[in-house]
């Protein structure tokens, strides 16, 4: 059916060259005899006379003279072909009649090649131009569907648009066959990416706050992709999925024994990841839940003295302990049992304590004791990465490669504070960091855009360094006491401060864009395109009020500790959803609203 036609088509396409060449050939039989000069045609002021078909098809200029006659045997010959002329009558080869022939001869050759991409004078195959395309951006794809049909088919291919999907993050771990339309994914993923955007710097969205009932204070919290968790003195142990408003947050059952209630020792750390929950008690204790089974622990194990610093792994099921002087990794092994992985002495005690992220089989730990940072692996001995005597670390943070933390100088021969970053293959100093009179209180390395560092000091300035210079980018200023916690990505910085402020920064324009004031300090910050969750956790653990037997619970209010979740997202709430505004009672005095801007409406007085 195809030949059938396309063998029509060239018929009708000769047919109708030989009808617009018949006046021509009624003009050139008016003519004189061969060799008398012809009268050029008259040319009006209007314009020119319509030019022949040949040379319109060929896109030249209209000659003065009409082409020769052609004969019925040219036109019944295969385009292409040249009659040959007789050495008697010779006739003149006009340029107008080839051109036509050589139009004609494209066109059949671009009808039969239909499945090949024209590239100016080269003739690609399509699964190469496809290649080409693919180190093109968005900007070159959109300047090249203007060139021409052919183009734009090229530039709207699915692959395309799915490569750039996933080189920009919008839904990651999804095949090709998942979406009819990748470019149109990637417009809706680009305009709610500026929505979120606008919403984070206009403080448009929802907020929350994660309370327990009273007598409870506030000891540690943590949270990862939206999942909080906290510990309360009364050794109670409360999970919130904030991605979820409906959500009932359930209260992890402990494993101390047959006690009495409200005779638990108190949570010192908590820790979470996305399939297992930890918690580490006052009396040396550690509990561990999965998310997927219920709210008995799976795994239980104890210290004799107190736990100074608690690690989980970011994935997986790793866990790391320090008590005194030992350092404890546990992990399940190839059965599914939990067993002791590794086991540490160092020489001092343990403050800061980080599990490195993808280290493989084995564990590998950085802890740092004082003013010795260890690099602490499974089957292998302990190996100091940085010792100097008389200068402590005051902050840490690892990731998969490198190292960061805040060495503070003291002596006579004080050069400053600084941070070091070391390199966990080669236990090397990569670059030195800062002189700052302050200590460095909090540092992120771990959540950071690559080859950027922030910061927080003691001296209320917030700084972000770039590692491949070791230079200061920004300083930044707005907090009346020490930088507590920080945490950064491509555009913007969160910061929270000794006074109980969070504060939210412009990196590129070095702006603070708005502030939330809360009473305690801010122990905890962590966000996500579109949720961010704080928590302000008071350093006294039994203030006036913290008893459920005290008559004066609005002093227990104000001193029992919050957690704020922020949602950009308007997207995201379920209508389904109990909305935070309908489930506050009538008995609280504290409310919800969509407008952060108006929870606090008496901020600025």
């Amino acid at each position: 059916m195809a030949e059938a036609g396309l063998d029509e088509f060239r018929r009708r396409w000769r047919e109708e060259l030989a009808l617009r060449e018949g006046p021509a050939k009624r003009r050139r039989s008016g003519e004189g005899p061969a060799g008398a000069a012809r009268e050029p045609e008259q040319v009006s002021q209007r314009g020119a006379p319509a030019q022949p078909p040949g040379c319109l098809l060929e896109g030249g200029e209209c000659p003065l003279a009409p082409p020769p006659p052609r004969t019925a045997e040219e036109l019944s010959c295969p385009s292409g072909e040249r009659v040959p002329q007789t050495p008697e009558a010779p006739q003149p080869e006009h340029p107008e009649s080839a051109g036509g022939d050589r139009l004609l001869e494209q066109l059949i050759r671009d009808l039969n090649e239909i499945n090949e991409i024209p590239f100016f004078d080269i003739q690609l195959p399509y699964e190469l131009a496809v290649k080409i395309f693919q180190y093109l951006g968005r900007a070159e794809l959109g300047r090249c569907a203007q060139v021409s049909r052919t183009w734009k088919v090229l530039a709207e291919d699915e692959v395309l648009w799915y490569t750039l999907c996933q080189q920009e993050g919008y839904l990651p771990g999804t095949s090709i066959s998942d979406c009819s339309c990748w470019k149109l994914v990637f417009q809706e993923s680009r305009a709610k990416e500026h929505t979120l955007r606008t919403n984070w710097k206009n403080r448009n969205g929802a907020v929350s706050q994660l309370q327990y009932e009273l007598g409870k204070v506030l000891c540690d919290v943590h949270s990862c992709d939206g999942v909080v968790i906290a510990g309360y003195t009364s050794g109670d142990v409360r999970l919130w999925d904030t991605r979820t408003w409906d959500y009932t947050a359930p209260i992890l059952e402990p494993m101390h024994g047959a006690a009495e209630p409200g005779s638990q020792p108190l949570v010192s750390f908590v820790r979470i990841n996305n399939s297992l929950a930890v918690a580490a008690y006052e009396d040396g204790t550690v509990n561990v839940w999965s998310l997927m089974i219920g709210r008995d622990p799976v795994h239980c194990y104890q210290h004799n003295l107190r736990i100074q610093a608690l690690a989980l792994s970011l994935e997986g099921a790793t866990i790391a302990t320090a008590s005194g002087f030992e350092v404890r990794v546990e992990c399940p092994n190839e059965k599914g049992y939990w067993e002791t992985a590794a086991h540490f002495e160092v020489q001092k005690m343990v403050n800061f304590l980080h599990l490195i992220p993808d280290a493989g089989r084995h564990p590998v730990a950085v802890a740092a004791a004082e003013d010795v940072v260890y690099l602490l692996k499974a089957d292998n001995p302990s190996r100091v990465l940085h010792s100097v005597y008389g200068q402590p670390v005051t902050c840490l943070d690892v990731s998969s490669k490198e190292a960061a933390f805040g060495v503070k100088s003291l002596g006579w021969m004080n050069e400053g504070n600084k941070v070091l970053l070391y390199s966990l293959q080669t236990s090397q100093c990569l670059t030195t960091l800062g002189s700052s009179l302050g200590d460095f209180t909090c540092v992120n390395l771990r959540n950071s855009p690559p080859h950027l560092l922030v910061t927080g000091n003691k001296d209320r300035r917030v700084r972000v360094y770039d590692l491949r210079n070791s230079a200061s980018l920004c300083s930044l200023y707005a907090h009346q006491l020490g930088v507590s916690a920080v945490q950064m990505d491509d555009w913007k910085i969160v910061s929270g401060g000794e006074e109980g402020l969070v504060c939210v920064w412009d990196q590129r324009m070095g702006n603070k864009l708005w502030e939330m004031h809360a009473r305690h300090p801010v122990r905890h910050v962590w966000f996500n395109t579109h949720s961010l969750i704080t928590a302000n956790i008071p350093d006294e653990k039994s203030p006036r009020g913290a008893s459920i037997l005290d008559d004066d619970l609005t002093a227990h209010r104000r001193h029992r500790g919050i957690i704020y979740a922020y949602e950009f997202s308007m997207d995201q709430l379920a209508p389904e959803s109990v909305l935070p505004i309908c489930r506050s009672s009538y008995d609280e005095v504290a409310g919800y609203n969509y407008n952060i801007g108006l929870a606090v409406p008496y901020d600025n007085i």
